[in-house]
């Protein structure tokens, strides 16, 4: 007697996403530093009628978020407008598991900019490792990415 196979997590998404029809979905990674480059290459891929994923702000720039008295508190001294770096660690950590997610709820990764840094270099890495497929905006960039193949 055979059993029917579990289907893993991953297997399930791409299912539910042919059953709803739903477009293919690119996360765009890369340096912050390349933000307005990122809201580019949204709208290109937006126009092309893919679901754009991306980094939803740069840490270096004001942004105000503090709704929820707690995060607040971890969000800026008021006195000294400064962050203490415990709090900016533990922004980062929850931000890179944020973006790790959109990695593994994407079908593809675009790299935006002429600079990998090693943020991108795991993002990169950490989708390989997952089987998405990477694309660069700039593709002299590719082989800086790892020392794993890189994507036409």
């Amino acid at each position: 007697m055979s059993y029917p196979q579990q289907l893993t997590p991953e297997q399930k998404l791409a299912e539910a996403k042919q059953h709803l029809s739903i477009p293919h979905i690119v996360v765009i990674c890369g340096s912050t530093r390349f933000m307005a480059e990122m809201a580019q290459a949204d709208l290109r891929e937006t126009v092309a009628g893919r679901i754009v994923v991306k980094p939803g702000f740069d840490m270096k720039s004001p942004h105000g978020l503090s709704t929820d008295p707690a995060d607040a508190e971890a969000e800026v001294d008021a006195q000294t407008q400064t962050h203490t770096h415990t709090q900016v660690q533990a922004l980062k950590v929850r931000l890179g598991e944020l973006h790790r997610a959109k990695i593994r709820l994407a079908d593809e990764v675009l790299i935006v900019g002429d600079y990998i840094g090693d943020s991108t270099r795991a993002e990169i890495a950490y989708a390989r490792s997952l089987g998405k497929p990477v694309r660069f905006t700039h593709p002299e960039v590719a082989h800086d990415s790892c020392p794993m193949r890189h994507d036409p």
